[in-house]
């Protein structure tokens, strides 16, 4: 089996390639190659079959060709331009995260054998006024971001072109991932990793919103979960319904200090610097906050059981770095 993972140099598609590599098959076929395509050249984990890093740019119907080349059999399309720079570059997100999906599709479309195309969308495709308690998978979608309509509007792509018979589709709506190791990036989400992973490294760490403020998460390991499981499924059954809300946690930020002083203690607490941000408030206020994942679950997707568990094994991924 051969496998492009766009976004590849990311935190999320490395952890993927490591795991793909650690396993060595995919629903039951053995791994062949795996092609990690990315913006700029980046590391690959060490294999037995060739795992190549390709730098490019998904915008470009040239690059993404080279990036397809003589077929793949497995695509998992990360590649996109986070919520917070989508926001502010309104033609960049949409050259990419709009445009790059289509092109990639063009390209597993002209491949025509079928492939499979696992999507990495969010669950910023919906968008306020929200259902009192938990959000059913079929709730309407109405991205209040720029961000959310691109995830969205790609979903229906991957739909049209599955039902068309050009790929075999499916797309996971992802939470807000945390803690996402690294440096802090431009996704207006990111807070909800840094004032995990900051303190837990002895720096400080800036919170925009409240400690009443709550969202939906998951970990590293549960994410790359779902793009296994995802990619490993039989979609020919799905019809036109293959955007799927991926199960996670629903927690308050006030639950998440609380996780970290549990494992980290209090002086990892004392580094979080409370300092309101209106713009960030604002894109974070509509974004959803509890979910009814069952159609998910039903299919065998599966989440974390806490949010400590989830500090927690940021702890032992520290330990081990």
């Amino acid at each position: 089996m051969r496998i492009l993972i766009t976004g590849g140099g990311g935190f999320i598609g490395q952890a993927l390639a490591r795991r793909l590599v650690s396993d060595g098959s995919l629903n039951g076929q053995a791994i062949t190659e795996i092609r990690l395509a990315d913006i700029a050249v980046h590391p690959c984990p060490e294999a037995d079959f060739p795992v190549t890093a390709m730098a490019g740019d998904i915008s470009s119907q040239s690059d993404v060709d080279t990036w397809i080349g003589d077929g793949v059999d497995t695509i998992f399309h990360l590649a996109a331009v986070v919520s917070g720079e989508a926001e502010a570059d309104f033609d960049k997100g949409y050259r990419v995260n709009l445009e790059g999906t289509q092109r990639l599709l063009e390209a597993a479309r002209g491949l025509g054998t079928k492939p499979k195309f696992v999507f990495a969308s969010s669950i910023a495709v919906f968008g306020p006024p929200y259902p009192d308690g938990k959000i059913p998978n079929d709730f309407q979608t109405c991205p209040a971001t720029s961000y959310g309509a691109q995830k969205l509007a790609s979903e229906i792509l991957v739909t049209d072109y599955a039902r068309k018979g050009f790929i075999e589709g499916i797309a996971i709506r992802l939470p807000t991932i945390t803690v996402r190791p690294g440096k802090p990036n431009k996704a207006a989400s990111s807070f909800f990793s840094g004032i995990l992973r900051e303190p837990m490294a002895g720096v400080e760490a800036i919170c925009p919103v409240g400690p009443e403020i709550r969202h939906w998460v998951a970990s590293p390991a549960a994410a790359v979960g779902f793009l296994i499981h995802a990619g490993s499924l039989d979609t020919s059954g799905l019809g036109n319904r293959r955007a799927f809300t991926m199960p996670g946690l629903s927690v308050t930020v006030g639950e998440m200090v609380e996780a970290l002083e549990a494992v980290a203690g209090p002086e990892a607490v004392s580094l979080i610097r409370w300092e309101p941000d209106e713009t960030i408030a604002k894109i974070v206020d509509g974004w959803p906050r509890n979910f009814d994942a069952g159609r998910a679950q039903e299919l065998g997707f599966t989440a974390d059981s806490s949010m400590r568990a989830i500090v927690e094994a940021h702890a032992a991924f520290l330990a081990e770095s």
